[in-house]
């Protein structure tokens, strides 16, 4: 089972800020979206007001064709883990966590934690007071993926974890996602090390969309062209320049920007290469600006 979202005219407002402006989103369920956006983008607020963590003011948030805000049978459906580590009670023990996480969930699977706990090194009896940050991390991953929950979100959840160990997470995600296909969303700053996840992605900035694309897809507005130094820079000319590299004789530059077939022929006749552009450069360009 997996649940789409439908966001309309969302709009959250602070004394001193718009935190969400008038956003609009679709979100077909049964797939896996990378939420990316600069500190202050809104990605936190937003997934809050999905999870129903807070009352939506403007617009509209709607779960399964339903407003999610106290409807208890779909908000057991709905698991988000923050990076703050809500699962997370500092006078309880890894697996009093569990324990509690199987009562709240409908669709909780056993099985799954005790995997995710052998994974991660988790000691069941241990308090949370005693776990490193990376531990306690490891934890809010475990109770997201067992509760195999029809929409799961993390929201930066994986930071305080080692490399190693992101890398085992998103190994288990990938690896249940297509055992148990669900809506799932990651929220990340870590792009280009998650990006192999993303079947659709959606950027925001200041509160407002900025992208929503078939990853693939946004990774073709761009390309990255090598080889001979001359010829990059003569095809490249005019062009929105992303970055360049040069090693010798070759040249790579990165550009933005939507590459026709009459061009991409050129590139081969003068002996160039085209590849896609990497996510985050694209991330970069699109959300640049005056940010603190």
């Amino acid at each position: 089972m997996s649940l789409g979202i439908d966001i309309q005219g969302l709009t959250v407002r602070y004394p001193d800020v718009t935190a969400i402006d008038d956003l609009t989103l679709r979100l077909a369920g049964g797939k896996i979206y990378g939420l990316l956006g600069r500190n202050g983008s809104g990605k936190t607020t937003l997934l809050s007001l999905i999870a129903a963590y807070r009352r939506v003011r403007e617009g509209r948030v709607i779960v399964d064709g339903q407003e999610p805000f106290e409807n208890e049978r779909l908000t057991q459906q709905i698991c988000l883990i923050r990076e703050a580590g809500d699962v997370v009670i500092d006078g309880d023990s890894v697996g009093n966590i569990l324990r509690r996480a199987r009562l709240l969930r409908p669709t909780w699977d056993d099985d799954a934690a005790e995997r995710l706990l052998e994974l991660f090194e988790l000691p069941r009896r241990r308090g949370v007071s005693k776990l490193s940050r990376g531990q306690r991390s490891a934890l809010g991953i475990t109770v997201g993926l067992a509760s195999r929950a029809p929409l799961t979100m993390f929201d930066e959840s994986y930071l305080g974890m080692d490399a190693p160990s992101r890398y085992a997470f998103y190994d288990a995600l990938l690896e249940d996602y297509m055992e148990h296909p669900r809506t799932i969303i990651l929220s990340t700053h870590l792009i280009e090390e998650v990006a192999r996840l993303f079947e659709e992605v959606v950027i925001i900035d200041r509160g407002r969309l900025v992208a929503h694309e078939d990853t693939d897809t946004l990774r073709m507005r761009g390309a990255a062209v090598v080889g001979p130094a001359v010829a990059v820079d003569d095809f490249t000319a005019g062009m929105t320049v992303l970055g360049e590299q040069r090693l010798g004789g070759t040249k790579s530059v990165t550009v933005y920007g939507d590459i026709g077939e009459d061009a991409r022929r050129v590139a081969t006749d003068w002996g160039l290469e085209l590849s896609p552009v990497a996510l985050q450069d694209l991330f970069v360009h699109l959300t640049k600006g005056d940010h603190a």
